[in-house]
């Protein structure tokens, strides 16, 4: 239900923020009987979440040992130990199972809902508030977080409108700064700097990149499956990548260029970066070779123009030929031996030189946030203020594509849902 504006309202648990991390962190905590209100400022709850792996969700990394997983988090592996050996992707998995959503793996051990909609995610979320009667107001926007001027904790949130609400306890679950037309414009950074928080400044981590090739805007929407991905600079080749790409009107993205774009970020500033694309990485010069020798001479008599598409994406294609130099019109049997080896070093080794990357608006994970030494991730709590609980994408933990964000989001909401004090907990004791 939405609870109508006025002044004075007092809970046990105040969430701010309506995404993954704040509507498990809402529903945990109204299921252990707290009585919890749940502030978005958009006017839907889950806004971004419907976005997520292109509108699909990937809901969580199938990796089940915590350590491998927790390999994937880079320096933050030791901080989050405490709170992943609490709720982890089993964890998840039995919510989302017990709750009748069932997964699906793909590629990488990413799982999706078999239903392939987000919607079905922030479905089975909204029930879980519903059911524990949690309070939610949307289009509500927090403008203050106001500190006890006689103890070291948050005494009450205020709205842009003026409105005050108060509780024991206050969970910050706003996000980062990766797609802001959701509502994630670093709110809860700016407050939590202005109490004392050291916050690391966001920049984009996982983001497509914009390439220099003026005829990229004719592959926008052609997906490449499986591809090796090799980075060079004029140092030479700086790492390799196997996985999928997909062509965007400006450049390219997909988990793999995603899941790199962070280090090509970095290389930029020192000079010239390539991306170089080996199309067939199943295949080494020769055998790919023997492939054309027989493509050529089962098609002997059409154009040369006219037999890629049978090897790759029809607008894909084209641009080879183009780059190619070879006549298009030309009749296979009479493609010279040369030329053909030409070919397939192109295919083997195809060119793209980035630009730059796609800012803030459009990456998937801004990395940056609050400093980890701030947080007790047994409990979610900030070290500064123990009545507050920090989640999700408002923490400086560098991640990967794969699932791996929301499984952070699930087990931070969770882990602060589950710590902070509830009333009745308290009377039984």
């Amino acid at each position: 239900m939405t609870q109508p504006h006025s002044n004075n309202f007092s809970y046990d648990t105040i969430v701010i923020g309506g995404g993954p991390a704040g509507l498990m962190a809402a529903g945990t905590a109204a299921a252990r009987g707290a009585r919890v209100l749940l502030l978005e400022k958009n006017s839907q709850l889950g806004k971004k979440l419907l976005i997520t792996g292109g509108g699909r969700c990937n809901i969580t990394n199938s990796e089940r040992n915590v350590r491998t997983l927790l390999a994937n988090y880079k320096v933050s592996q030791d901080f989050l130990f405490s709170a992943f050996a609490q709720y982890g992707v089993e964890d998840t998995l039995n919510f989302f199972h017990g709750r009748g959503l069932m997964t699906k793996e793909e590629n990488d051990k990413r799982l999706f809902p078999t239903t392939d909609k987000a919607a079905s995610v922030l479905h089975v979320l909204l029930q879980y508030i519903a059911d524990g009667q949690v309070n939610v107001v949307t289009n509500a926007a927090v403008s203050k977080i106001h500190q006890s001027s006689v103890t070291k904790s948050i005494e009450s949130v205020e709205l842009a409108d003026g409105t005050i609400y108060t509780a024991s306890s206050y969970i910050i679950a706003t996000g980062g700064l990766s797609r802001p037309e959701t509502g994630s414009t670093g709110d809860g950074f700016r407050w939590l700097e202005s109490l004392g928080h050291s916050v690391i400044k966001p920049d984009p981590s996982l983001v497509p990149l914009t390439l220099n090739e003026p005829w990229i805007r004719d592959l926008a929407g052609v997906t490449l499956p499986e591809v090796k991905i090799s980075v060079r600079t004029k140092q030479g080749t700086e790492f390799s990548r196997l996985g999928k790409i997909l062509f965007t009107h400006v450049g390219v993205s997909g988990p793999t260029i995603l899941n790199l774009s962070k280090q090509v970020g970095e290389l930029l500033p020192y000079g010239v970066v390539t991306l170089e694309l080996d199309l067939f990485p199943k295949l080494d010069h020769g055998a790919l070779n023997t492939t054309f020798v027989s493509l050529f001479r089962a098609q002997s008599n059409k154009q040369f123009k006219n037999t890629l598409p049978s090897l790759l994406p029809h607008s894909f294609a084209r641009v080879v030929v183009a780059l190619s130099k070879i006549d298009p019109e030309l009749p296979c049997h009479s493609l010279a031996k040369e030329a053909r080896k030409n070919l397939v070093s192109l295919l083997k080794s195809f060119p793209l030189t980035v630009k730059g990357l796609l800012g803030t608006d459009k990456a998937i994970v801004t990395s940056g946030g609050v400093a980890l030494a701030e947080v007790n991730f047994r409990t979610m709590q900030s070290r500064l203020y123990p009545n507050l609980y920090l989640t999700g994408d408002i923490l400086n933990i560098d991640r990967p594509s794969g699932g791996y964000s929301l499984q952070l989001c699930w087990t931070t909401g969770f882990v602060a849902g589950n710590a902070v004090p509830v009333p009745s907990e308290a009377t039984q004791d």
